[in-house]
């Protein structure tokens, strides 16, 4: 009895124990596969710069289409009762011409940069319209000989001339000159007249800046340059280094604009130039043909030949070499120095 008692309680014992030992059922969870994050579209934060182009008549970088206007020309006093003139300080390009009584007067052209009035504006001479012609656009004047007037209207520049119906509210003679150095031109009003005309071509070749220019990589250094026309026009220019320009004087005394600021330029261009007396006292500068030419950029000078093929031809300027002069991007001025004129260059 006792027997069968404690072999049941060992048997409950066992079941107990086992009971206690077993380890419940834990259903698995079933296995998850993280679901990744879109990945956002990459949007690009670069703006691509706007198109650009040269400058026809500075060589300098501008926006497409910007410029696409004609060119303005015109015919500047240089009487010392003209000075200082107007606008002439925002030129592209100035030539210096030799007229009557040993003095000189300017064809200017503007394209890159209209000033709001130009002048004082003067009478045409046989020269301007091969000076003129490359340009194409406007020309402005105050009249002239007859067969001047007709050999300029002969070419392809609209020719604005004051006193002409065209001209009655684009020119005005200003208080602050005495007749007759006080003809002015409204320059933006009279463009704006002839939008349908094209802009200028690009007369030369240009560099960046001074430093890849032909003067500056072959030239020799040339700080100040003396040119004489007469006893009554002799300009100069010195190199600046600061300013990267010429600045110019006349007479010996600085050349200033309507601010007080000494005229300046980028390149100055010296033409050795024939004098045609077929006019008698009104000297003609032959434009057509070829000569010695002295290019100055950044304070040094090279040495070479100018040619112009015809009329609409443009000026081509070539080294010793045979090859193509490069200006500076920037103003040019240009000397038209008659042979009996001197150059002198001086480091």
């Amino acid at each position: 009895m006792r027997r069968a008692f404690l072999a049941g309680a060992l048997s409950a014992g066992a079941s107990i124990l086992l009971a206690s030992c077993s380890v419940p059922e834990v259903s698995a969870a079933p296995a998850t596969t993280p679901t990744p994050a879109p990945t956002p579209e990459f949007v690009s934060s670069y703006v691509a710069p706007a198109a650009t182009e040269l400058a026809p008549l500075r060589g300098t970088s501008v926006l497409v289409g910007s410029l696409a206007r004609p060119s303005i020309a015109a015919k500047i006093d240089n009487h010392e009762e003209a000075r200082p003139q107007f606008g002439l300080e925002r030129a592209d390009i100035v030539f210096e011409e030799l007229v009557e009584g040993g003095l000189t007067r300017y064809l200017a052209v503007w394209h890159s940069d209209l000033p709001d009035q130009l002048g004082p504006v003067r009478s045409i001479r046989p020269m301007d319209p091969d000076i003129a012609s490359p340009y194409g656009g406007i020309i402005c004047y105050s009249g002239g000989q007859e067969i001047f007037v007709d050999m300029m209207e002969a070419t392809n520049v609209y020719n604005a001339i004051h006193g002409s119906s065209d001209t009655d509210e684009t020119f005005f003679r200003t208080d602050l000159r005495d007749a007759p150095h006080n003809v002015l031109v409204m320059a933006p009003a009279v463009v704006g007249q002839h939008v349908d005309l094209a802009p200028p071509a690009q007369q030369w070749a240009y560099s960046a800046d001074a430093l890849g220019s032909s003067a500056v990589r072959e030239g020799t250094p040339s700080a100040r340059i003396d040119v004489v026309y007469s006893s009554e026009r002799y300009p100069s220019w010195q190199w600046d280094d600061a300013a990267k320009r010429y600045l110019r004087s006349q007479e010996g005394a600085p050349d200033l604009d309507l601010s007080g600021a000494q005229l300046a330029a980028t390149n100055v261009i010296v033409m050795s130039v024939a004098i045609d007396g077929t006019y008698g006292p009104v000297p003609k500068t032959v434009m057509v043909g070829s000569g010695q030419v002295w290019v100055s950029t950044g304070g040094s000078t090279i040495h070479g030949t100018w040619s112009k093929a015809d009329q609409l031809g443009a000026i081509r300027l070539v080294d010793d070499r045979g090859m193509t002069i490069r200006l500076a991007a920037g103003s040019t001025w240009v000397q038209l120095l008659p042979q009996s004129g001197t150059i002198t260059l001086s480091a």
